[in-house]
């Protein structure tokens, strides 16, 4: 009894740990590309080392954080360029996964429901809940394709990009209204799925991520969009 007392009190360290620093990286305490000091987060919450590398390493499967071998960890950072490669990157992936979808008459029940979550927070101007509907629509998406390694890559790709949105979209203090399209791109998706059209949903997806990527990071940061 004592044994297993004791593993949920260590469970309940790291993930009250990996809250407290999820925190401070959404809010923009810890900027995108800052070095997390295992020893100095040790000290400053008074826990053990190994406490605070089990919550980062939460966090790394949440996306937050970037671990490579040998290296400390860093808060998740993107540029512009790494945005507009990523989009198209899940361009082809998704794209590829609702074309196979729709082949398969998939249900789409679940991703209306995460889009129907998506308009909810949009009308509340709720961003932190849109962006946690926005990332279950497109793991689901991928989800329906039945194909386990467009699943795999998919979470590698969607799980950071959409941890490095929330920590910009928070700091900027933006609302809900550029989504006002996106959302209608979403629904087209859906459509395109349940009636089965699978090249045509898989071009739709391409052109959307390719649309995404021209204002995405202008709209994050609250930037006047660059004339074309």
């Amino acid at each position: 009894m004592a044994k297993r007392s004791t593993f949920q009190s260590n469970d309940l360290v790291k993930h009250t740990l990996a809250a407290k620093l999820r925190a401070e990286i959404v809010s923009g305490t810890m900027k995108p590309g800052m070095r997390i000091v295992e020893g100095t987060c040790s000290r400053r919450f008074g826990v053990a080392q190994a406490s605070i590398r089990e919550a980062i390493n939460i966090l790394a499967s949440d996306g937050f954080v970037t671990k490579l071998s040998g290296r400390s960890a860093r808060v998740v950072n993107l540029s512009e360029d790494d945005v507009v490669n990523l989009y198209e990157l899940r361009g082809a992936l998704e794209g590829l996964a609702a074309r196979v979808a729709a082949t398969k008459n998939a249900d789409v029940t679940r991703l209306q429901a995460a889009l129907d979550a998506m308009r909810d927070a949009a009308n509340r101007n709720h961003n932190e809940d849109l962006l946690d509907g926005d990332l279950q629509f497109h793991l689901e998406l991928c989800n329906m394709s039945g194909n386990p390694y467009i699943v795999e890559h998919a979470r590698k790709i969607l799980l950071p990009f959409f941890a490095f949105v929330r920590i910009r979209v928070v700091a900027s203090a933006q609302g809900t209204s550029a989504w006002g399209r996106d959302l209608e791109a979403h629904q087209r998706i859906v459509d395109l799925i349940r009636e089965g059209e699978g090249e045509i949903a898989e071009q739709y997806v391409r052109r959307a991520m390719n649309r995404f990527a021209a204002t995405a990071y202008d709209n994050w940061e609250k930037r006047v969009p660059k004339e074309q």
